[in-house]
This record gives C-alpha cells, structure tokens and sequence, in this order.
C-alpha cells in the first residue's frame, strides 16, 4: 500500500483525490488548514491533519503527525493548498503579495524539503505539485497569483534536476479553471486585501470583477471537475516515466500552444482579451 500526503483537502481538487485514492487502496493522509476541516475529513472516514502553509510550526507538526499515522512511510506528496489574490500589480499592497508567496511558495517549498530528505534516505518518491495555466502565462488582475506560480515552477523544474538519480520523481500539474471554491476564496482575498477600489485607476474593472464572482452560479468556460485532475495526479503517481508536466483543460494546452508560437505583443491581445 503506498502512502501520499495531500494538503489542501477541504474542498475541491484536494478533497476529490483523496477519496479517489483511497478508493484506489492508497493510504492517503489527508491536511487542512482549519482543525473544523480536519475533524470533517475525519468523520468521513479519511485521515487527516493540521496543516497552515503561513506556519512553520504547523507545516513540521502536520508532517510529524502524518508520519505517525503511516508509521513513518510516505510514499508521495502532492501539493495542493493554494489561493489566488486578485488587484492590480500598482494596487497590491506588499502585504497581500507576502501572504500570497507565504501560502503558495514559502509554505510548500518549507514541507517539500522535509519530505525530500526522508525520500532520498529511502531512495523513493513522487513529489506532486499543483501549479496551474498562470504559471505558464499571466492574465491581468492576477499578479499575486502569477507570480507565485512562476516562482513555483522555476523551483520545481530545478528541484526536479536536483533529484535526478535519486530515485524521487517530481512533476507540475497544470490545469485550467476546474470546478472547486477557487473563485469564492479568491473574492474574500479581494475584499480583504487592503486594495483602494475608489481610487484606483482599475476602478471600473475591480468592479466588473466584483460583480462576476459574487454572481457566479455554474462553472466558468472550459472548466472540468476535479477528476481531471486526478486522472494525471494517478499517472504521476504510478508511471515509471512519470511526466515533468501535466496539462489539464482546454485553455491550458491554447495557452500554451499560443505561448510558444505568437509574438508578446500578439499573445499580449490575447491575454488581455481573455480576462
């Protein structure tokens, strides 16, 4: 039976693959960051821990306990946890942008290093991380976020060459817009953020935004359930090839055709048109 830990599982992609991979006969291990999360997952009948990405004694104990649980095996991680902080770039306090690298980077890359040292010791490993479309290209209004995908996929494609002969494996997982509380988490970061809507010269646009999330009642363009997902997170996990990257849904593979073919100025009509 292998073992994997999957962080962000109160809802959405985490929480779908850990049911389907213990289905599958994995032993997952499930984390949340709020113990409210962590008590339902466990009601269920899915072991699951304390986690907070923004804590460092968190993310050590969260390990510490899942290693407990599986008696000290772990097999794979998958990095998932993740939220996406809307504003433009001339908008965005520093703070915001530092709670979104805390979350998304500093957080994950502290827990990926604890796990590398334990799967060099035991010569075997997959290392998942869930990155997305916007780490391949940015859209406006999603600086935060881009940057923190960027900065996750230059990490992980260096880790990846570090590891090499290793016997621990790591791959991006890249989707599109997938069906989960994406859009709801990220309206709360907006109206939290400390971003002067009034007197900002993306008014208009914040605005716009605004209403489109808080009006948002079926899934957005292209978007795909959470099993798309776990269709790749299964063949990173049990290939003996496993893939540096997995695309999923539609806009990611466009994206990333458009990328390597069009002239900035060309894919910048895009990009900006696609917002």
């Amino acid at each position: 039976m292998k073992t994997i830990l999957i962080t962000g599982c109160s809802s959405g992609i985490g929480y779908y693959c850990a049911q389907q991979l213990q289905k599958r006969g994995y032993e997952v291990i499930a984390s949340c960051r709020r113990i409210e999360d962590v008590k339902k997952l466990n009601a269920q009948g899915i072991t699951c821990v304390q986690l907070d990405y923004t804590d460092t004694n968190s993310i050590e104990q969260g390990l510490d306990d899942a290693l407990a649980y599986s008696g000290g095996k772990l097999d794979a991680l998958f990095n998932n946890g993740a939220y996406g902080q809307p504003g433009a770039v001339e908008d965005l306090p520093v703070e915001a942008l530092r709670k979104q690298f805390e979350t998304n980077v500093f957080g994950w890359h502290h827990l990926t290093q604890l796990v590398c040292k334990k799967m060099r010791k035991q010569g075997h490993g997959r290392i998942i991380q869930n990155s997305s479309v916007l780490g391949l290209v940015t859209l406006p209004y999603r600086g935060a976020y881009n940057a923190s995908k960027f900065a996750l996929e230059g990490l992980t494609d260096t880790l990846r060459l570090e590891l090499q002969g290793s016997g621990v494996h790591v791959s991006l997982i890249e989707p599109g817009p997938i069906t989960s509380k994406f859009r709801d988490n990220a309206l709360h970061a907006f109206l939290t953020s400390g971003i002067d809507i009034d007197h900002s010269a993306h008014r208009e646009n914040y605005l716009a935004q605004q209403r489109r999330l808080e009006s948002a009642t079926g899934p957005q363009p292209f978007a795909l359930g959470p099993e798309a997902v776990y269709k790749r997170l299964v063949h990173a996990l049990e290939s003996q090839h496993p893939q540096a990257r997995y695309y999923v849904t539609k806009p990611t593979y466009i994206f990333g055709f458009l990328k390597r073919i069009l002239p900035t100025s060309w894919m910048d009509w895009v990009l900006v048109k696609s917002r």
